[in-house]
């Protein structure tokens, strides 16, 4: 037999051994041998940290497509507001602008101008009126953008030292294994440590995104709520100059 014959049956019989043993290795340090073999009070944890971190991206894909609807649908608006000139036909095709913020405070502000101009009222009661309508559709707007946001504030908050406490536990556990077998070498402290910091890492992965896309989300509407309050700012004006002026026994339908 060669000499390279020789080589190679050797290194194939030395490399045996150790694929084997990174196979079972593999296996049997995997996360989910890993959280199987955890004890009670970490497996909760771990339960509770996937069930937040579920509602968190829930809320998060929710969101992301109500937020884009709404800037999608209020551009539109604005662009079809100041191209009409018949404020009544406009608030007839408000269906096609239903995600958006701001067409919903002008179908509020719209409505009350018809009520007060039935009521026949003075100037300056009839402005004071829209301009409450408008104001509490604003904020009926800006309460359903932010909703389920601090969902997501809560889970960045807290999820990380909810993760730290199954981490805690799960080295309390370790040590007391170690004091009761009376052996504090790796081997016998390494799986329960290892087993405990799954929950840290559960943890911060369910932060970190609820993080992120909370102050993403807030940016986003704090840019349509600058967009609502121009908006009210020069429906009012043209309230103001046009339409009030009118006598106020003509209807709604006329403008």
């Amino acid at each position: 037999m060669s000499a390279s014959l020789i080589l190679l049956e050797a290194g194939q019989a030395a490399a045996a051994p150790i694929v084997q043993a990174s196979l079972t290795g593999g296996v049997e340090g995997s996360i989910i041998s890993m959280v199987l073999n955890a004890g009670p009070v970490v497996k909760l944890v771990m339960g509770l940290l996937v069930l937040a971190s579920f509602v968190s991206w829930a809320i998060i894909l929710i969101k992301l497509v109500q937020l884009s609807r709404a800037q999608n649908h209020s551009a539109k608006f604005l662009d079809s507001f100041w191209k009409s000139r018949s404020l009544a036909n406009l608030f007839a095709d408000l269906g096609n602008y239903s995600g958006s913020p701001i067409a919903q405070i002008f179908r509020v502000g719209y409505q009350e101008l018809g009520r007060v101009h039935k009521a026949r009222l003075d100037t300056r009661t009839a402005m004071g009126n829209v301009e409450r309508a408008l104001r509490r559709a604003a904020s009926a707007e800006s309460s359903r953008l932010y909703k389920s946001l601090s969902f997501l504030a809560t889970c960045g908050n807290t999820t990380p030292f909810v993760g730290l406490f199954g981490t805690v536990w799960g080295i309390m556990g370790s040590f007391h294994e170690i004091g009761v077998k009376g052996s504090a070498n790796l081997a016998a402290v390494a799986p329960g440590i290892s087993e405990a910091l799954i929950a840290t890492a559960a943890g911060l992965l369910c932060a970190i995104p609820a993080v992120i896309f909370y102050n993403y989300f807030n940016s986003r509407i704090r840019i349509l709520e600058t967009d609502m309050g121009n908006f009210m700012a020069d429906f009012v004006n043209i309230l103001e100059r046009d339409l009030l002026k009118k006598p106020a026994v003509q209807n709604k339908e006329e403008y």
